[in-house]
């Protein structure tokens, strides 16, 4: 029982955690389309 006391609160910081990285790199723009770009190179206007 001991252990649930400690294995909850790290279990719900390091989701915690993972969640801000997570935000933080969609903000920033990490998850933008990479695919259109390149291929926009390709394509005569």
């Amino acid at each position: 029982m001991d252990v649930i006391f400690f294995l909850l609160p790290l279990a719900l910081a390091l989701g915690g955690v993972f969640v801000a990285l997570f935000l933080r790199a969609a903000g920033q723009g990490q998850f933008d389309d990479l695919d259109d770009p390149p291929q926009r190179i390709l394509e005569e206007d």
